[in-house]
C-alpha cells in the first residue's frame, strides 16, 4: 500500500477547475499558426528597385543656394507664422520666382495655432507646365519658430527650392530648358510648417492639386553638420513607394558617397502605430500620395540659436540640391513604378512587407482568442455566471467615458490648447506649459465621480472564487474584442495591445500567488509605457510626454476610435487591478443596488428641502 503524501507537498489544480481554467495546450498548440506568418514575412522580403539616374549631370548651383539662404534668413529671422517677417519672407519668395519668368500664384490661408491664436498664412506656388497635368513637386517651408535667424531651419531649403526653380524658369536671369519635362514641375513655398504643417496639409487638400500630384520632395534643414537622412512617415499607417524611397536614397548616395540615414525598423514600427511626424511629408503620405523629406536634422527638428548664416555647410546643401535635381529628373522619366502608398519596413537594400508585418500580428491574436473562447466554454460549463461581471466592467466603463466627457467639455471651454488637428509644436508653450488648474479640476471631478460611482462596485461580503473567475473571464473577453477591433482600426496599433493579452491571460491562474500575479500585471502594461517612452525619447518630450498626448487629443489629432479603444483598455485594467487588491464585487442584483449616484443626489435634495419645510 503506498504511503500518503507529505503534508507539505500541494497538489497540482486538475485542469478545467476554478483554479486552473486556462487551456495550456490549446494555447501553446496555436503559437504553430505563427508560423505561417512568419514563414510568409521571410519569403516576402524584396529589394526595392531604383529609377536610373539621368543622362545629364546637375546644374545646381550651391553658392547662388547659399546666397539666397543667407539673404533670407539675414534680412527676415523671425518669420514665425503670422508675423511681420513671415509677410516679407513671402514677398521675397515672390519676387525671385517671379525673377526667373514664373507668374507665381499665392494661396491665403487663416488657422488656429495652440497657444498663439489664429494667424493669417500664405504657401506661394510656381509652376513650370509639363506635357501632362500630374504634378512633381517640391517644396520647402520657409516659417521658423522665430527664435533665431534660421538659416538652416529652413531658409536653407527654401533658397534650394528657388534655385532648383531657375533651371525651369524663363526669365532674363534664368536659363530655358531645352526639352519641357514630362511632369508639370511644382515649387512651393509653405507656411506653418512649425505649427504642424498647416501649409502642405493646405495644399494637399486643394481641390486644384489633389488630384494631380503623384509625388512630393520636400527640402527641410538641407545644410545642417549632423548628416543627411531621409523622413517617409505620414499622417496615417502608410509608407510612400518604396522605389521613390529607394532612388532617393540612391542619388544622395552617389552625391555624398555613402548611404542616407533613416529611422531604424522598430522606430518605422512605431510611426505605422502611432502615425505621427513633424516634417511636411506627412500629410501627402496619409492621403496616398508619395512623398519624402531630405533633411540634416533628427526625427524632430530642433531650432537652435546658433542657427545663424555663418553655419551653414555648403557642402550639404549643395549636395542636398544636386541629388534632388537628378531625383527630379528621374521621376519625370519613370515615375510609373514609383507612385502610391503602401505600408512596409524599409531596412535599407530591402523591405519588409507590410501585409505579412499584419499577418504576423494577427497569427499574435489567435492563441490569446482560442484560449478565451474556451474559458467562456469552461465558464458555463462550470455555470458560472459572467452577467454580474460583464455589468461590472460596464460600470467602470461608464466612469471612463463620462471622464472623457468631462475632457471634452473642457475643450469646448477653452482649457486646453485650440487649433487645427495637427501634430503641436513640441517646442511650443501649448506642449510644455501643463494647464495646471484645468487638469486639477479635471481629476478632482474625476475622483469625485470614482467616488459617487462605487458604491455598486464595493464587495459587502466575500467574493466567491467563481465570481473572481468571472470577473477575470469578462475582462479577458472584453480585451480580445479590443483587439479585434484595432485589427480594424490601425493592425500595427496591436503591438501596444499584446503584451497586456498574453499577459492577463494567466492572472487566473496564478492567484495564490501575488508576486507573479502582479508581475503579470506590470507586464501587461510593457506596451502602453512602450509608446510613452518611445514618444518621450525620439521626439525629446520627457516628462511632457503625457500632457503632450492629451494635448494631442484635445485638438483632435488623435483618432476617436483609438481614444475610444484606449478607455476600454483602462476599464478592463482598472477592474483586473480591483481582483488583485481583493476589492472586486459582481454588479449587485437590482434588489441590492439601492439609489445611483444621479437618483441619491436627488433625494438627498428633495429630503433636504422636507425638512427645512417642516421647520
Amino acid at each position: 500500500m503506498a504511503s500518503p503524501l507529505p503534508p507539505l507537498v500541494r497538489r497540482r489544480p486538475r485542469r478545467g477547475s476554478l483554479d486552473r481554467p486556462v487551456n495550456g495546450r490549446l494555447y501553446r498548440a496555436c503559437f504553430l499558426i505563427v508560423l505561417i506568418p512568419v514563414l510568409a514575412l521571410a519569403l516576402t522580403v524584396r529589394r526595392p528597385l531604383a529609377l536610373p539616374p539621368p543622362q545629364l549631370p546637375p546644374t545646381f548651383d550651391q553658392v547662388s543656394a547659399l546666397s539666397l539662404a543667407r539673404d533670407l534668413s539675414t534680412h527676415y529671422p523671425d518669420r514665425s507664422p503670422g508675423s511681420v517677417g513671415a509677410h516679407g519672407a513671402q514677398q521675397w519668395v515672390t519676387g525671385k520666382f517671379s525673377e526667373y519668368g514664373f507668374a507665381p500664384q499665392t494661396d491665403t490661408f487663416s488657422a488656429q495655432i495652440p497657444g498663439v491664436g489664429r494667424r493669417a498664412l500664405a504657401n506661394v506656388i510656381a509652376v513650370a507646365p509639363g506635357r501632362t497635368t500630374q504634378a512633381i513637386v517640391i517644396a520647402a517651408h520657409r516659417d521658423d519658430e522665430g527664435s533665431g535667424p534660421g538659416a538652416n531651419d529652413n531658409a536653407s531649403g527654401t533658397a534650394a527650392v528657388i534655385e532648383l526653380a531657375r533651371s525651369y524658369g524663363t526669365g532674363a536671369t534664368g536659363p530655358s530648358r531645352v526639352e519641357q519635362p514630362a511632369h508639370t514641375i511644382v515649387f512651393i513655398s509653405t507656411d506653418g510648417s512649425v505649427a504642424g504643417s498647416l501649409g502642405a496639409t493646405r495644399f494637399v487638400t486643394s481641390p486644384l492639386w489633389r488630384k494631380r500630384v503623384v509625388a512630393v520632395i520636400n527640402l527641410d534643414a538641407i545644410a545642417g553638420r549632423k548628416g543627411v537622412r531621409i523622413e517617409l512617415s505620414g499622417d496615417r499607417a502608410r509608407s510612400p513607394a518604396s522605389s521613390l524611397a529607394q532612388t532617393a536614397a540612391a542619388r544622395l548616395s552617389e552625391q555624398f558617397g555613402h548611404t542616407p540615414r533613416h529611422t531604424g525598423p522598430a522606430g518605422q514600427f512605431l510611426d505605422l502605430a502611432l502615425p505621427y511626424s513633424l516634417y511636411d511629408q506627412a500629410p501627402f503620405v496619409g492621403r496616398g500620395i508619395p512623398a519624402i523629406t531630405i533633411t540634416t536634422q533628427g526625427i524632430r527638428p530642433t531650432p537652435a540659436f546658433d542657427d545663424t548664416p555663418e553655419r551653414l555647410n555648403i557642402t550639404a546643401l549643395g549636395g542636398v540640391g544636386r541629388a534632388t535635381q537628378q531625383l527630379v529628373e528621374s521621376l519625370d522619366q519613370g515615375l510609373e513604378i514609383a507612385r502610391g502608398t503602401s505600408t512596409y519596413i524599409w531596412l535599407g537594400s530591402r523591405i519588409l512587407r507590410g501585409w505579412a508585418i499584419q499577418l504576423l500580428l494577427l497569427a499574435l491574436l489567435i492563441p490569446y482568442l482560442a484560449a478565451v473562447v474556451d474559458l467562456f466554454t469552461r465558464c458555463r460549463r462550470l455555470r458560472v455566471r459572467l452577467a454580474p461581471a460583464l455589468q461590472s466592467y460596464r460600470s467602470r466603463l461608464a466612469l471612463w467615458v463620462w471622464i472623457g466627457c468631462l475632457f471634452e467639455l473642457f475643450r469646448v471651454l477653452g482649457a486646453w490648447p485650440q487649433g487645427a488637428p495637427r501634430p503641436i509644436d513640441p517646442a511650443s508653450k501649448a506642449a510644455g506649459d501643463w494647464p495646471e488648474v484645468a487638469l486639477s479640476v479635471l481629476a478632482v471631478l474625476a475622483v469625485g465621480s470614482w467616488i459617487a460611482t462605487r458604491k455598486r462596485r464595493t464587495p459587502v461580503r466575500e467574493t466567491l472564487a467563481e465570481e473572481e473567475l468571472a470577473g477575470y473571464v469578462a475582462v479577458l473577453g472584453i480585451l480580445g474584442l479590443i483587439g479585434i477591433l484595432t485589427l480594424a482600426v490601425n493592425p500595427y496599433t496591436l503591438l501596444f495591445l499584446l503584451p497586456s493579452l498574453h499577459a492577463w491571460l494567466w492572472l487566473a491562474q496564478a492567484r495564490d500567488r501575488l508576486i507573479v500575479r502582479f508581475g503579470l500585471l506590470a507586464l501587461g502594461l510593457a506596451g502602453p509605457a512602450a509608446l510613452i517612452v518611445s514618444l518621450a525619447v525620439r521626439f525629446e518630450l520627457g516628462w511632457d510626454t503625457p500632457w503632450y498626448l492629451l494635448a494631442l487629443a484635445g485638438v483632435g489629432k488623435l483618432p476617436i476610435a483609438g481614444i475610444a479603444l484606449a478607455l476600454a483598455w483602462c476599464a478592463a485594467l482598472l477592474q483586473l487591478v480591483a481582483i488583485e487588491l481583493g476589492r472586486y464585487a459582481p454588479y449587485p442584483a437590482s434588489h441590492d443596488r439601492g439609489f445611483g449616484p444621479l437618483r441619491s443626489t436627488v433625494r438627498f435634495v428633495v429630503l433636504a428641502r422636507r425638512r427645512q419645510g417642516r421647520r
